[in-house]
């Protein structure tokens, strides 16, 4: 085989594993859609029916976000609020790469940028 066709298939063999890769790593947005919208509303705000039901339940803005870590809200998705009656557990539901894109997702979307706080 050429060196020409060897460079050719190693091209297209990390083609294919970077789309195998990529259709692997969870979708934030589908996972908040799927979990969180109900709660948190499509735009990070809850709706009245959330409110009601959850007096602490948090919108998801700038300003909520700029206050928590990555850590935060991972430990949040984890293990809940108020032993689960302010919000459940997810850890039953999602996988840490699931809630880690989750949390990118939130933070990217209602938070302003994907950068991670301290």
């Amino acid at each position: 085989m050429s060196t020409m066709g060897r460079l050719l298939g190693s091209c297209l063999l990390l083609a294919c594993a970077t789309r195998t890769l990529a259709a692997q790593a969870p979708d934030g947005a589908a996972l908040y859609r799927e979990h969180c919208k109900e709660c948190h509303g499509s735009a990070g705000r809850p709706p009245k029916q959330a409110r009601d039901k959850y007096k602490d339940v948090k919108t998801l803005d700038a300003a909520f976000l700029a206050s928590r870590s990555d850590d935060s809200l991972l430990a949040v998705f984890k293990h809940g609020v108020k032993d689960g009656k302010e919000m459940k557990s997810f850890k039953e539901k999602l996988t840490p790469d699931e809630m880690a894109a989750v949390a990118k997702y939130v933070r990217t979307r209602f938070g302003g940028s994907g950068e991670s706080n301290p």
